[in-house]
């Protein structure tokens, strides 16, 4: 069978390997069929896929979806209590997933922080636990509750700014809207010399006004081609993460951004994108100033 993870194709997509791989576990006895694949690691695996290429997971879909799992209607809740299988053929955490709990707060510390990280599974260096310890405290005083989902934001956050494609850095946005009026924004960034550079420029909204200040401040002229925000967990001091394609010079990137105000968290993802096109141009060129002649 050729099946993709989250079932992403070019037009209209393939089968999904999870919803196969489930379905003959959950069905062995009448399939007569093992894959032998660590389903585990099926959650994972969906939500580094949609975060490496941009395609949010619908919440409606099988097996990965956030509502796949999720039981909020009073009859299904009370079905759900006194026999999981009414709803539920498989068992959550066969596919890797663990309900979103309530695990830090603005009191926490580092080494309670550095812990979490290293149980979700990822290591970090020194200076980025304490970037990512500084954003955390950031991020505790604007939201009530935090939540896995934040912490690996903040997490991917990080990972996100290695130096080698990091050029601009956001240090601040501000931006003004108000109705039957057209929107500004003056956009800060630092270079990697800490070097400050602001830009103010108008819209036809907040985001678009935002773009326009670093494309001033960049140089550089970027068409945006998609943008997506999606909920990272739930509230209405939920973080939002920003995902938008842009393309200039024939080439097209991804750029990614997380925050509680979607404004900027859409900023970051410009930057995020702005940087990976500059790091193109600068690997372009270092290629093209390699090539021998004849």
């Amino acid at each position: 069978i050729e099946c993709t993870i989250n079932g992403i194709g070019e037009r209209a997509g393939n089968a999904a390997m999870e919803e196969i791989v489930m379905a003959l576990k959950t069905r062995r006895n009448f399939f007569g069929a093992d894959t032998r694949i660590d389903t585990k690691q099926i959650m994972p695996c969906s939500k580094l896929v949609s975060s490496l290429t941009g395609f949010f997971v619908q919440r409606n879909k099988a097996i990965v979806g956030k509502n796949a799992f999720a039981h909020e209607s009073g009859v299904h809740q009370d079905g759900f209590l006194k026999k999981k299988n009414t709803y539920e053929i498989m068992n959550p955490k066969d596919i890797g997933l663990e309900e979103s709990e309530l695990v830090l707060g603005k009191h926490s510390g580092r080494n309670a922080l550095s812990k979490k990280i290293e149980d979700l599974g990822y290591k970090l260096t020194e200076s980025e636990l304490s970037q990512v310890f500084k954003d955390f405290k950031i991020l505790a005083d604007e939201k009530k509750d935090l939540f896995e989902e934040d912490i690996l934001s903040l997490v991917q956050k990080q990972k996100t700014l290695e130096d080698d494609l990091t050029t601009y850095k956001v240090k601040n946005i501000k931006c003004s809207f108000e109705s039957g009026k057209t929107p500004e924004a003056s956009v800060t960034l630092t270079m990697k010399d800490n070097e400050k550079k602001e830009a103010t420029a108008n819209g036809d909204g907040p985001v678009d006004a935002v773009c326009n200040a670093i494309d001033i401040i960049t140089g550089l002229s970027c068409k945006l081609i998609d943008y997506q925000v999606m909920s990272k967990t739930k509230g209405r001091d939920a973080q939002g993460e920003v995902t938008l394609r842009v393309i200039s010079n024939n080439r097209e990137v991804l750029g990614k951004g997380v925050g509680v105000n979607t404004i900027e968290a859409s900023g970051f993802a410009y930057i995020n994108a702005i940087n990976k096109l500059l790091f193109k141009l600068k690997t372009d060129k270092l290629e093209s100033d390699g090539i021998a002649g004849p």
